[in-house]
């Protein structure tokens, strides 16, 4: 009997030290100078089938080498290509100091439409992803904690159809780092009754700063005010376009 109570107090430890671990997962739509309606870029930073020197993804600023090699914040676990062919590379990152997972998922450029509805379905709790590393399940999908979308703003574009679930549990925070992504995103949101915890009012460049100085005060349990006050701040350092624009530039909630 003793055995047995001292099994289910080891499991319900456990369980609850699990719970406590936090997954972030990134949706990044790779910037395409053919297949996106965008001002071109550069060449080789606007080939949305190279996620290596990919604007969003693979350049400097993009979210596996600023996350990779401009930040002490996070260490770089592992690159995969998954059976997704939608999905050109997927990286792991754990938080140095939090219990805190990131999985970005670098989808092919020309994919974009469907990257913006793997994106809303997560939003809506729906395609949990689960990635196993080292003895820990990590949650991703419509599971992680955090969801965000990178790229250019497809519904400028084009529509999409998403068949989404009447949801009861505490809604999603997400984020959404593209162009005007409050007036083109807040219907599809609202229906996957998920929470706009930080998005954009104007033109943007949705580089890895921004989110990382975001997810800096998600970590902390900041109020919705001051995570974006913190994404006004990153947008000013790295883009020089004064702060008072770049508190106009972001959002949160409805």
């Amino acid at each position: 009997m003793r055995i047995i109570q001292v099994l289910i107090v080891a499991l319900f430890f456990t369980n609850k030290m699990q719970s406590q671990t936090k997954t972030i997962h990134v949706f990044v739509a790779l910037c395409d100078n053919e297949f996106q309606g965008i001002v071109p870029v550069p060449k080789k930073l606007g080939n949305g089938k190279d996620p290596k020197r990919n604007l969003y993804f693979g350049a400097m600023y993009g979210v596996k080498s600023f996350l990779k090699y401009k930040t002490k914040d996070w260490i770089f676990l592992n690159s995969t290509k998954p059976k997704n062919t939608n999905i050109l590379e997927r990286v792991l990152f754990k938080h140095r100091t939090k219990d805190v997972f990131l999985l970005a998922d670098a989808y092919d450029g020309e994919q974009i439409k469907t990257c913006t509805i793997d994106f809303l379905k997560a939003a809506n709790r729906q395609k949990t992803i689960i990635i196993k590393y080292q003895n820990k399940n990590l949650n991703f999908g419509g599971r992680a904690d955090l969801l965000a979308y990178i790229g250019h703003d497809g519904l400028m574009d084009f529509d999409v159809q998403v068949n989404y679930n009447s949801i009861k549990k505490a809604k999603k925070d997400v984020v959404i780092l593209a162009c005007i992504s409050k007036d083109y995103f807040k219907e599809e949101i609202k229906k996957a009754n998920a929470n706009p915890l930080v998005w954009t009012t104007g033109l943007m460049a949705p580089e890895a700063y921004t989110l990382k100085a975001i997810i800096d005060g998600w970590i902390l349990n900041e109020s919705p005010s001051k995570i974006k006050e913190r994404a006004a701040q990153s947008y000013h350092k790295y883009q020089k376009c004064g702060i008072r624009g770049a508190r106009n530039l972001f959002a949160t909630g409805f």
